[in-house]
């Protein structure tokens, strides 16, 4: 039941709706986006053949975070995963090359080549406002931008809810009223690699205008248990149903690996080395942290081994005891078989270590290389790895909701 069913104008006969929901939730990790997509092909692909629909009709409530962000903004306005490739194709050195750096501090003062390019995708004048009539580019499904409020130093989930507090039509600072691809733009503002995004909430107070930079040096990086929160924590208005045929939650990340830092042999070796490595090293905590907070409240259908205590806490039939050999060799507790937990989980990502690259299929690519945020020279490995590691996609994972 819509608490104020005017506001949500075109997207109201399919919000109005008191159904299961489906929701995705799109990792940052700059360039590395490209991995997000080859694995989102195939999710395309299998929604495709399943139900005819689009990603965008499919689900939801989509949330990102930087480059996820990005993604995020594009399939919510019915973008298909060729037409977002083809964009990071034409626009991934504007975006993430860091070679450019001197020039984007120069774009403070000029012509900015990348605000040109997300105003021609996402449109000079579109909001994060529902449309009276929907066009090619308004949104069609919910949105969720994670960006940090560098003058509060405090993360700012931004959401197209048209029922959230903040998004209150007769307020003067109402986030409806953003333009959306300055919000996307901020969300990506990756310090020292973009300039911060300044943006007026309110024109008519001074004291409501902002700084802001990458929502990936928040701890939402990976935005899935937020977008959890905010569909379902009656504070935010929204007041989804829970349960597992109620929720989904699909989570794509932009590759992980294991980074060896100092040993207990030479705990001062390569000290400078492992400093510099600091902000990957917490993105990647970040991530991790995130997913467990979703598969111990939520139910796991798939994901990765997390590590030898808890194993991947996929529900299976298992005992005290097991190896963990035998601990993945058990059968799993089917779907069938409800068990209480807040919403369905699968969480798709892809491990980029020399190990996991060569158990794709690509052993001769340089992991130190393609584990980098900012190379663009990457982007036609990153798309041959991302589409090979959507075959892990299975409609099994998807349980009553595919």
């Amino acid at each position: 039941m819509l608490l104020h069913p005017e506001r949500w104008k075109s997207l109201r006969p399919r919000y109005e709706q008191d159904r299961p929901r489906r929701m995705l939730a799109l990792d940052g990790g700059g360039i590395r986006g490209i991995l997000t997509l080859g694995i989102l092909k195939k999710i395309e692909t299998l929604v495709g053949q399943k139900t005819g629909q689009k990603l965008c009709d499919y689900f939801d409530y989509i949330a990102g975070t930087s480059t996820g962000a990005i993604i995020a903004a594009c399939l919510a306005r019915g973008m298909t995963t060729a037409e977002i490739f083809d964009f990071y194709n034409s626009a991934g050195v504007q975006m993430f090359e860091s070679a450019h750096l001197m020039q984007r501090l120069q774009c403070l003062y000029t012509a900015d080549p990348l605000k040109a390019k997300l105003q021609e995708v996402f449109g000079h004048d579109t909001t994060l406002e529902p449309a009276e009539i929907a066009t090619e580019k308004s949104l069609k499904c919910l949105l969720l931008v994670v960006t940090k409020n560098f003058s509060t130093d405090s993360p700012w989930p931004v959401s197209t809810n048209p029922e959230a507090k903040y998004n209150d039509p007769t307020r003067q600072d109402c986030n409806l009223k953003v333009p959306l691809w300055q919000l996307i733009r901020a969300s990506t503002a990756a310090p020292l690699f973009f300039p911060p995004e300044v943006l007026a909430w309110d024109p008519k107070d001074a004291t409501k205008t902002f700084v802001f930079v990458d929502g990936g040096v928040t701890s939402h990086n990976n935005p899935a248990f937020l977008l959890y929160r905010m569909a379902t924590e009656p504070a935010y208005r929204l007041n989804w149903s829970t349960g597992e045929k109620n929720l989904l939650i699909v989570s794509v990340g932009t590759g992980s690996a294991e980074s060896l830092g100092t040993t207990a042999e030479s705990p001062g070796l390569n000290i400078i080395s492992n400093v510099a490595g600091i902000p990957g090293g917490l993105m990647n905590t970040i991530q991790i942290d995130q997913d467990i907070n979703c598969r111990a409240v939520g139910r796991c259908t798939y994901g990765a081994h997390l590590d030898s205590e808890v194993m991947d806490l996929v529900p299976r039939q298992t005992h005290e005891g097991m190896t963990k050999d035998e601990y993945y060799a058990a059968p799993l507790i089917p779907l069938t078989t409800d068990l209480g937990r807040r919403f369905l989980y699968c969480r798709y990502n892809i491990d980029l270590s020399s190990k996991g690259l060569a158990a794709l299929g690509f052993p001769k690519v340089d992991p130190s290389s393609i584990q980098k945020m900012d190379a663009v020279k990457n982007i036609p490995a990153l798309t041959e790895i991302g589409i090979a590691a959507g075959k892990q996609v299975d409609a099994a994972h998807f349980g009553p909701f595919l």
